[in-house]
């Protein structure tokens, strides 16, 4: 059996036995306010519990290493997306201590997908369409520092509705406690 066949077994006991009733919320965030975060496995559960959020409080987005690398990338339109069409009023991006993205180059990546037989050569036809492979696939020295850039991108943005609050944390993934990096200032 393979790892999706047993998730697949799992939903349909959790469907059958209405498991998923007390989870049901709208698409609205109670709390109004959108998460740029880590797709890191040890914030699964940590990061919503060591910030008092239940199922519906915030719309969370995840990607390895809470990076906005372009301020028109997916990232940034889930942010904008949120904020607009889900009414959300403010943005938080948090980072994460001992992130797998730190010191990340994109060497590390390429040469452990051609290892796997990934074929590596097509990767020319991103680039000749002018995509920059090296920081598209590189990670970041200091996750604070990195905190900072994704906030100042969000913050920047021309779609970015005037006078929302972007904060910048980095959590602990040991303990869940929070280190501000930024914190907007109540009526920005």
């Amino acid at each position: 059996m393979t790892i999706i066949d047993s998730m697949l077994s799992f939903n349909e006991k959790f469907v059958e036995g209405k498991e998923y009733e007390p989870l049901q919320t709208s698409k609205f965030p109670d709390k109004k306010i959108v998460i740029l975060t880590c797709m890191d496995t040890r914030l699964i559960e940590l990061l919503p519990r060591a910030l008092n959020l239940k199922n519906g409080d915030a719309k969370i987005v995840k990607n390895a290493g809470a990076i906005v690398t372009d301020p028109y990338d997916s990232i940034m339109r889930s942010i904008i997306v949120a904020l607009y069409a889900l009414k959300a009023d403010e943005v938080a991006v948090i980072g994460h201590y001992g992130c797998g993205m730190t010191g990340l180059t994109s060497d590390d990546i390429f040469s452990q997908a051609e290892a796997r037989g990934a074929d590596t050569a097509r990767l020319q036809e991103a680039a000749y369409a002018g995509v920059d492979l090296d920081k598209w696939m590189r990670g970041f020295n200091d996750v604070e520092e990195n905190v900072k850039n994704s906030a100042d991108i969000i913050r920047n943005h021309p779609l970015l509705p005037e006078g929302t609050p972007v904060h910048g944390l980095a959590i602990s993934p040991d303990t869940g406690g929070l280190t501000v990096i930024e914190k907007a200032a109540a009526s920005q």
